[in-house]
């Protein structure tokens, strides 16, 4: 195994890498300076585009552009012009939250929830962007919603309220998008740490971020812990496996913690990092198709 900085961005709070396989590109985002991030696979090429305000998640269309969830609702990028068009606000006039983690299943719907602002009251909630564009409130009474992601088969929903120091897993309808018997997953016992960004692997494992606790965390589909990765810095927020094979993690991080509480970090912080010689695969993400 073999960890190395693919971009030293100094990302400000570094999230949502995401590799597309029909490009082969790799996108990540600043939520707090509200930039998109795109390069090629040896961490070459780099391009970024503006959002206006806080970014959360973006989901790649199918006929180009992509979502992008901002602290003000659900928004279209346009990559050619740089353009950001509302789409829908679901929590419009809340100043206590904003739009955060956000991924796509196989149907092509986009899944985000939102966060309190100050990560310390249950004001967030789930969310599903429809293909028609429409929204559609799943939960309620969450703090900061984070890791969503599927089993291979996208039967089973995976999702963290990260102050819970827990993973939840759902049974989802990929017909209709529902979710339904939630039930603990996974609980943390990292000191300091919580769950943050997560994927899933061809072999159906659940790999977290344990956000200030400077680890990766892989779980088996029965909820055992099967391995621990010691990360270069503390603030490691998000995972995702990319590369011609899918066998490349690529792990963003932060250079500032967004509430004083947090702890600082050494001098790789807010780097994009890869790790190569995993033996394990992804699988591909779908992009949305509204």
């Amino acid at each position: 195994m073999n960890i190395e900085v693919l971009v030293d961005c100094k990302t400000t709070l570094g999230e949502g890498p995401l590799w597309d396989v029909d490009e082969q590109r790799l996108y990540w985002i600043d939520s707090f300076d509200g930039r998109v991030f795109r390069c090629t696979v040896d961490g070459s090429e780099v391009r970024a585009w503006d959002v206006p305000g806080k970014i959360g998640s973006m989901a790649l269309r199918k006929n180009g552009g992509a979502i992008v969830s901002l602290a003000n609702g659900f928004h279209a990028l346009d990559f050619k012009t740089g353009d950001v068009t509302l789409i829908h606000d679901p929590e419009p006039g809340n100043a206590q939250t904003r739009l955060n983690d956000g991924k796509v299943d196989k149907n092509g719907r986009f899944l985000a929830g939102s966060m309190d602002t100050m990560e310390d009251g249950p004001n967030g909630s789930l969310y599903r962007l429809d293909t028609d564009l429409s929204v559609t409130k799943l939960e309620g009474d969450i703090v900061v919603s984070n890791g969503p992601c599927w089993s291979p088969d996208g039967r089973t929903f995976y999702f963290s309220d990260t102050w819970s120091n827990a993973i939840s897993a759902y049974d989802y309808d990929p017909e209709s998008g529902s979710i339904a018997n939630k039930r603990t997953f996974v609980t943390f016992d990292f000191p300091g740490g919580a769950p943050d960004g997560a994927t899933v692997d061809e072999e159906g494992c659940v790999w977290s971020a344990v956000v200030y606790a400077g680890k990766l965390a892989r779980f088996t589909p029965e909820g055992e812990l099967d391995r621990v990765i010691e990360m270069p810095v503390k603030k490691v927020t998000s995972v995702m496996f990319g590369g011609p094979g899918l066998d490349i993690l690529y792990v963003t991080s932060m250079a500032k913690p967004p509430l004083p509480r947090f702890p600082d970090d050494g001098v790789l912080r807010g780097a994009l990092f890869a790790i190569t010689g995993l033996g394990v695969r992804g699988v591909p993400e779908p992009r949305f198709a509204g």
